[in-house]
């Protein structure tokens, strides 16, 4: 099938896409083309992470997505020598969804400790094991193929498979975070509140950290290992720079995302059709969504200059 987006640029882009969304509400079937799989897996990732971001940012733990993010490192590696240096991504997922676990049942432990706070716990746990996978990839790197798709993911290569992947990690956030939502929304804010209500916050912490480490394996493919905590982190920081409720918080995060997949893929088919220069999708989406994050920083310190001057 010849891929209907093939020199289209950025404006051209957007036109293909339209006429094809108008062909299917008339009823017709048309195949996904590579661009579409494309918007629709890092859609996915877009809402999954921007809901569980959202919380990340409220609740000021920014720091267990940063650990995630650099400890399934060390899974990956070991499940690459299990396949003599081949990456099969089932076990890629295995392996990395229990790297994330080991990472979230460490820190977990040792913020319990009296001699150890929460952050220094985290911060204990992401150091050793990112340095133990660092090791392992020095080690044993001649023996495997991990490069730069690892890092960033590689959007290219998924194909319809994914979607269903990437929808069904999105839809259990989706609906775990609406059933909790209420207990969530309080621990969230106010956890000594949360206590004194009688709320199950160790249950409530063993859930939302599980439904981290989930989402981080989840867009390991299409973004990498470390990327993702550009997306858990930037369109939630902005939702929470433009809004003070934690359900518009929520819609802004998702939005920005949405929004940012949009852009994203259509500025890779722009330039890879105008500059002949294939460039990493996933790469232009995070640069995108920090250039978000600024506009919301600069837009709130031009609204706070008038109030200083007075």
């Amino acid at each position: 099938m010849v891929n209907p987006y093939w020199g289209a640029n950025f404006f051209q882009f957007f036109s293909t896409l339209g006429h094809r969304l108008f062909s299917v509400l008339r009823g017709e079937k048309l195949v996904l083309a590579p661009d579409e799989v494309q918007i629709l897996v890092l859609a996915a990732v877009a809402v999954s992470c921007g809901l569980i971001g959202s919380f990340l940012v409220v609740r000021k733990m920014t720091m267990v997505a940063n650990s995630l993010s650099h400890t399934l490192l060390l899974g990956i590696v070991f499940s690459s020598l299990l396949f003599s240096g081949q990456l099969n991504m089932a076990a890629l997922l295995v392996s990395a969804f229990l790297t994330a676990l080991i990472t979230v049942g460490l820190s977990y432990l040792l913020a319990k400790s009296p001699f150890v706070k929460e952050d220094a716990g985290v911060g204990l746990s992401f150091t050793t094991l990112f340095a133990l996978g660092l090791i392992a990839l020095m080690l044993f790197s001649k023996s495997t193929h991990i490069g730069v798709e690892v890092v960033m993911g590689n959007l290219d290569a998924v194909h319809a498979d994914d979607i269903f992947f990437s929808w069904s990690i999105a839809i259990i956030d989706a609906l775990l975070l609406m059933l909790f939502y209420p207990w969530l929304k309080v621990h969230s804010f106010d956890s000594t509140f949360s206590f004194s209500l009688r709320l199950p916050c160790k249950s409530l912490d063993l859930l939302f950290l599980l439904l981290v480490s989930l989402t981080c394996v989840g867009a390991f493919r299409s973004v990498g290992v470390l990327i993702v905590l550009v997306f858990l982190t930037g369109p939630a920081l902005c939702g929470k720079i433009f809004c003070h409720r934690l359900g518009r918080i929520l819609l802004v995060s998702v939005g920005i995302g949405l929004l940012v997949t949009l852009l994203s893929v259509a500025m890779a088919r722009h330039i890879l059709s105008v500059y002949h220069t294939p460039l990493s999708t996933a790469g232009i989406a995070s640069v995108l969504i920090g250039l978000a994050v600024l506009f919301a920083l600069a837009t709130t310190a031009r609204r706070m200059l008038p109030s200083i001057s007075k």
